[in-house]
């Protein structure tokens, strides 16, 4: 009896993690390693559903995605979304934070706090509506704003030159508000009286901020920083509804390369290799990230 009560016991935890950890597998683990398989594979839109019609090919969809210039340029893209996006979300999202828990629980800074929050809960294309008439050249708020000031209107997402970062304009406006919000919980979680202290011992806002603020939200900041480069990695959402891609691929990202191939041309071979390919660069980044914090633990 005793040993029967042991051993229930000893399952338990075992009961508890065990959905977890299926749901884990089917929805993350086998998806990749069945990704991995098709790379190397010649699965095309004829032989979808027929397995065994599939053939071994190697590293060939590999050689053929990296001969494929639209490729190279997804990758470039991706980079400059990942170099200049994400700073940029985490620095505007870390400065609303920083603003609204200097005015502490008075209602106007609630008021801004969901204000702020409320493009991140809002559906994208509802969002794409309001910036495309933004963006339009002839009747758009902006090259109103532009023109008011005697400057010449822009063609924004018209144009290679601009187009790039009239995207980003919309990135960092739509995702500064959950990191907006994990940085103003962490925030509001340092001691007053380090700030207290200090101020006693003559330090002024900016000694506190890179003193005190800062070391104490070391965590905050690097989890926020690693979904966030995992989210600029997987950009996909604005290309696809605001530009698909165009002009002339100038802002194709690896994601709707990956969409593109697979969806558009039926290569799902080369799909998969492209995959693969982005899913090593998070991996990389990722590992390179938690390398640098277990460093700064030390």
């Amino acid at each position: 009896m005793v040993n029967g009560m042991k051993k229930r016991k000893n399952m338990t935890p075992y009961l508890l993690i065990g959905p977890a950890v299926l749901i884990l597998f089917f929805c993350s683990i086998l998806p990749i390693l069945i990704t991995f398989g098709i790379s190397f594979s010649d699965l095309g839109l004829a032989k979808l559903g027929k397995w065994d019609q599939m053939n071994f090919v190697g590293l060939k969809n590999y050689a053929m995605i990296f001969s494929d210039k639209v490729f190279i340029k997804s990758i470039t893209n991706t980079l400059y979304y990942v170099v200049v996006g994400v700073p940029s979300v985490i620095v505007v999202s870390f400065l609303l934070a920083y603003l609204l828990n200097r005015g502490g629980e008075k209602k106007l800074y609630s008021f801004f706090r969901a204000v702020f929050y409320s493009p991140s809960v809002t559906n994208m294309v509802a969002v794409s509506i309001v910036w495309l008439y933004l963006f339009n050249p002839s009747i758009g708020l902006f090259n109103d704003i532009i023109q008011f000031f005697g400057g010449e209107p822009l063609l924004w997402l018209k144009d290679k030159a601009t187009a790039k970062n009239s995207l980003l304009m919309l990135s960092v406006w739509k995702n500064m508000g959950i990191n907006m919000l994990i940085f103003l919980a962490a925030l509001q979680s340092v001691p007053k009286e380090l700030y207290e202290a200090s101020s006693l011992d003559g330090a002024g806002k900016l000694v506190q901020l890179f003193k005190i603020t800062l070391p104490n939200i070391l965590f905050s900041v690097f989890f926020v920083t690693v979904t966030t480069l995992i989210g600029w990695f997987q950009y996909f959402e604005e290309v696809y509804v605001m530009t698909e891609g165009g002009p002339a691929n100038s802002t194709i990202s690896m994601t709707y390369y990956v969409y593109r191939t697979g969806f558009w041309s039926g290569r799902f071979g080369q799909a998969a290799a492209a995959s693969v390919i982005l899913f090593l660069f998070i991996l990389v980044v990722t590992l390179i990230q938690l390398w640098g914090q277990s460093r700064n633990k030390d």
